[in-house]
């Protein structure tokens, strides 16, 4: 057995005023951690010890990085004894006396569940249920006290209670596992099913050490979705506590430490397990964000089960009241009128993966850019590994294609809702990046379908992850990073391990030769199937035959339009009149559809 009883060469406090505070946590069946009441931060707390009981010992890892480290088990019954102790004491109010204080430090005394000792007496209680033994070697033949304790043990004894039972408590001995072999295929293997556990220390506001029942698994687990802020270790092992990180442990501590909860363990990446903790009194994660003791994440928020848009809503809450550690926010200026922001237009031209052309009410044509998404596309290596190749990105590019094929077939001539998300300015040019007009990025719907979305679920475009002080984003950017991640479950698209596809197409359009070649060809053919890519002027298109994967310039017959304005050796050719008029209505009328034509 573990004593906790006072040393020897203690001697008694000269009195032993009752003192108060609430349990934080229960050590073992005879320790005890009490705190006061929280003024302006973290309330002050103490260790208190049973007098003249002792408990068995609870389990202990082995420390870390000694030559064949071995961990000590739990002694019989200790953890039935703690257990006892936990679910009668934790969060709770107490009254205690200290009676013994050593030169160390550590405290001695009894203690009374509730605000006086009428309470309950938690070591007979203890010794009662024969939980603890009672320390008979010191005892004073006129402490009635002790004389209580000593008829307990007998009585337990008799009724071979707890320790005093037959067959000598092994089976009490809990099995602990602080290593889980393979972590990912633990956490896949629970299906995110709540699994009921203790949460038995907690490092920050937003990871904890909880015990798994009833295997006894100890795991360190990450809140899904948020981070409070932390304690930094400096060189010398000293913790200093980033602002409001001990406010936001006390937060979790005292809602949540050696409280039974069920846990929602949901992904598990780079040996980090992410999960949700469910209390009857709440949602911890959701309350961190509204008292402005944590912050969204967005690598974790995509596994987050409970609802993406609770956890944005609660930060958005604290935002706004500008609290703890949103005092100094300031929320970004509205630039757009609200008919400015949401419209409904029709989709005229997909630029690429990302972009399209829309023909708003006014009968002006606008570019909108699909919020927070990037569309696929290669590195410089790839781009430059046959420099004498022209380089076409809408077939070189992987993926590429299928995605403008994506939006092309279920947006080309459909009207949609637009609802704008933010206006990216210009930049400038970089050393490693090109410079960008100001872009409307915007959430595109139709149908109830977000575009954006659809396409990411395709492994069509990836997500684009942001500082995590960047309001500028989709206004459904946790639907997105869901949707990646099931596509890289899933393998699908950009995320697959199969051969990317290969998309040979020969442009003749611009080779007289092979045109000539290939003419008799199409003439045979007869009507043929082909997408408008591209129109030069209202009479001159460039079609994409898919069936012979090849691309080329096509007149209408009997007719001659006006000629748009183009490049010349000499000089920029000027427009005739009623070109772009002429281009405009056959851009609308046959761009980017699916046609049929015949040569004459």
């Amino acid at each position: 057995m573990a004593s906790v009883s006072a040393p020897a060469q203690t001697a008694p406090a000269p009195s032993a005023p009752l003192q108060r505070g609430i349990v934080k946590m229960v050590l073992s069946g005879c320790a005890i951690i009490v705190r006061g009441q929280p003024r302006g931060g973290p309330p002050p707390e103490r260790q208190i010890n049973l007098s003249n009981i002792r408990a068995g010992a609870m389990a202990r890892r082995a420390a870390q990085g000694q030559p064949e480290p071995k961990d000590t088990p739990d002694e019989p019954w200790a953890f039935q004894a703690r257990e006892f102790l936990r679910k009668k004491l934790i969060g709770k109010e107490v009254c205690f006396t200290v009676e013994i204080k050593t030169s160390l430090g550590r405290e001695y005394g009894m203690v009374y569940l509730g605000r006086d000792t009428a309470g309950e007496n938690i070591a007979e209680s203890l010794v009662n249920e024969g939980l603890a033994t009672v320390r008979r070697e010191g005892i004073r033949g006129n402490n009635p006290e002790q004389a209580r304790l000593c008829e307990l043990e007998d009585q337990a004894k008799a009724s071979k209670k707890g320790q005093w039972s037959e067959g000598g408590g092994t089976h009490t001995i809990r099995d602990m596992k602080y290593t889980i072999e393979n972590p990912r295929n633990f956490v896949d293997s629970l299906h995110q099913k709540p699994i009921n556990a203790i949460i038995e220390h907690v490092r920050d506001g937003s990871v904890v050490r909880a015990l798994l029942l009833p295997d006894h698994y100890l795991v360190t687990v990450m809140l899904s979705g948020v981070k409070c802020p932390t304690f930094k270790r400096e060189a010398d092992g000293a913790e200093t506590p980033e602002p409001f990180a001990a406010e936001a442990k006390f937060f979790t501590e005292s809602r949540l430490l050696q409280r039974d909860v069920q846990i929602i363990l949901e992904s598990c990446p780079n040996q980090i397990i992410l999960g949700t903790i469910l209390h009857p009194n709440g949602n911890i994660t959701e309350l961190l964000l509204k008292e402005g003791f944590a912050r969204c994440v967005d690598w974790s928020m995509a596994v987050y089960t409970q609802g993406a848009e609770k956890l944005r809503a609660a930060e958005r809450s604290a935002k706004e009241r500008k609290v703890r550690i949103w005092k100094d926010y300031v929320a970004p200026t509205a630039n757009l009128d609200q008919k400015d922001r949401q419209f409904v237009a029709k989709v005229m031209q997909v630029v690429n993966a990302d972009a399209m052309v829309v023909k708003m009410n006014s009968g002006e044509n606008k570019t909108i850019h699909l919020s927070s998404i990037r569309p696929p596309r290669i590195e410089g290596e790839e781009k430059n590994k046959d420099k004498d190749k022209r380089f076409r990105p809408l077939y070189d590019i992987p993926y590429m294609f299928e995605a403008r094929e994506f939006l092309r077939k279920k947006l080309i001539g459909k009207k949609v809702n637009v609802t704008v998300d933010y206006i990216r300015a210009a930049t400038g040019p970089g050393e490693s990046t090109p410079a960008f007009a100001e872009r409307t990025c915007a959430t595109v719907t139709i149908g109830g379908i977000n575009i954006a979305e659809a396409l990411v679920s395709k492994g069509l475009a990836t997500v684009i992850r942001y500082r995590q002080d960047d309001d500028q984003r989709s206004s459904h950017y946790d639907e997105l990073l869901a949707a990646e991640a099931r596509a890289i479950k899933n393998g699908k698209g950009l995320h697959s391990k199969k051969e990317v596809p290969i998309h040979r197409v020969a442009d003749i359009s611009g080779e007289t030769q092979k045109a000539k070649q290939f003419l008799p060809f199409l003439q045979r053919a007869g009507r043929s199937e082909a997408v408008v890519e591209y129109v030069f002027s209202g009479s001159r298109l460039k079609l994409y035959m898919p069936k012979e994967t090849c691309l080329i310039t096509f007149l209408l017959a009997g007719i001659e339009c006006p000629r748009s304005s183009r490049n010349m050796p000499g000089g920029m050719q000027v427009a005739e009149p009623f070109s772009d008029e002429a281009m405009l209505f056959t851009k609308e009328l046959v761009l980017q559809r699916e046609s049929k034509f015949s040569l004459l």
